[in-house]
């Protein structure tokens, strides 16, 4: 079974996806209401398996900034609910 060899900005550009992937969790971990946990730890796990097959640059980088900012501005919430 031959895997697919990534190149090297291939394999860079993986891991900063999985990397906002992973702080997309945690943040969501800071959600006071379990409800609300579940809906967005289900709704990034559907949006980053949905685009997980996705080989535009174009669409990649596009993607990859809306998620930047769905994290940002949920953080943001998060904080004014503890302030």
């Amino acid at each position: 079974m031959a895997s697919k060899l990534l190149s090297r900005s291939q394999f860079l550009q993986r891991q900063r996806i999985l990397g906002i992937y992973r702080n997309m969790l945690r943040t969501i971990r800071q959600v006071p209401d379990e409800a609300d946990r579940k809906y967005l730890r289900d709704w990034a796990r559907d949006e980053f398996k949905r685009n997980k097959s996705a080989t535009d640059q174009d669409a990649i980088r596009m993607m990859v900034t809306q998620a930047n900012n769905h994290l940002e501005e949920l953080q943001k919430s998060l904080a004014l609910a503890r302030s």
